[in-house]
């Protein structure tokens, strides 16, 4: 009898937890930050949608930029997403954090999101850090995982440790790392489209001058299938035209790392690491790279590495499915002639 009561009060107690969490969870709302060029959601924006929708709850989706409008219908495809809210002005011209935060806090104040989600990039680093600060919170940075609507996982110490945050916050700002999370499907939902509450304040900070794309055949950098990144090894810009002969042939993005990137061998958008593009391509291929932890924390999510050094004692071979000890001004050419076979 003792036994048959116990096993009854556990049962009704997790009949009590679960439905505890059920109704936390639909009192959850969650606003995506939708990143984007004007034209099309970029695919970061598909991750962020993800790790909301493993947070449970209402999910409104936030489009500000200039001329975006086409954007916002693409924002309300997305399975899960109930609103988008469309913020469109000449103001906000070139996304910046002094024009996009007071449209996100004038969102805030009208519908009191519980969670604030982006993408762990360019962008998502420099508004919501503002945000948070706005709203007087602490943001939770980078997360690779959702374990309740209050409790995450990041990486810490270029992701040679993993830690576990619990936020108490009333308002949870979080930025999500884009390898962590499959992308949301494009296709399904049917929001509804709605303008977004006028800010409070204009930005008297800073304004947009202008920007140089830089436009390439291959895929993009964090979203491409393989990658061939080179390193110091290449000893300068010119020769990672060996680099992006190989790419062409395999139809791959080319990377580089922070020492690469800081010598002038290529721009900056190129670099993988932890202070560059996080990446988890099926295949990486790390030409003349050293292998520093800080380049490392950006790569070693990758399915499969593969590493050419002249030395054997190279960090990077501790990471590498497969390495190859080679002069790489030999072994780069062989590789792409072989493949033009």
């Amino acid at each position: 009898m003792f036994s048959s009561t116990v096993r009854s009060g556990c049962l009704r107690q997790t009949n009590i937890t679960k439905y505890c969490s059920g109704i936390l969870k639909r009192l959850n709302s969650t606003l995506i930050v939708a990143e984007h060029d004007n034209e099309k959601l970029l695919p970061i924006t598909l991750n962020a949608a993800t790790a909301a929708a493993q947070i449970g709850g209402d999910i409104t989706c936030i489009v500000a930029g200039t001329g975006c409008s086409q954007v916002a219908a693409e924002a309300g495809k997305i399975p899960g997403v109930n609103k988008v809210i469309l913020a469109d002005s000449e103001e906000l011209k070139g996304f910046l954090p002094e024009s996009v935060t007071p449209v996100l806090m004038a969102a805030q104040e009208q519908f009191k999101f519980t969670h604030v989600v982006a993408g762990a990039s360019a962008f998502g680093k420099s508004v919501l850090p503002r945000l948070a600060a706005k709203l007087d919170v602490a943001p939770v940075s980078d997360i690779t995982e959702v374990k309740s609507a209050d409790t995450f996982v990041r990486t810490i110490y270029a992701g040679n440790a993993i830690q576990t945050v619990k936020v108490p916050e009333s308002v949870k700002v979080i930025t999500v790392r884009g390898t962590s999370f499959a992308p949301a499907e494009t296709d399904g939902g049917s929001a509804t489209v709605e303008n977004a509450p006028a800010p409070s304040g204009k930005n008297e900070l800073s304004s947009f001058v202008g920007q140089e794309i830089h436009k390439s055949d291959r895929p993009e950098l964090a979203g491409a299938k393989s990658v061939v990144s080179g390193g110091r090894g290449l000893k300068s810009g010119d020769n990672f035209k060996l680099l992006y002969d190989l790419a062409d042939k395999m139809n791959a993005a080319v990377g580089a790392s922070r020492a690469a990137v800081d010598a002038g061998y290529v721009p900056n958008d190129m670099q993988v690491g932890q202070t560059g593009k996080i990446v988890a391509p099926e295949l990486y291929i790390a030409v003349g790279i050293s292998g520093a932890i800080q380049h490392l924390a950006g790569m070693k999510d990758s399915k499969v590495i593969v590493a050419i050094n002249k030395d054997p004692e190279a960090p990077i071979f501790q990471v590498a499915d497969f390495g190859l000890v080679a002069d790489l001004f030999k072994a780069v050419p062989e590789m792409t002639e072989m493949l033009s076979k």
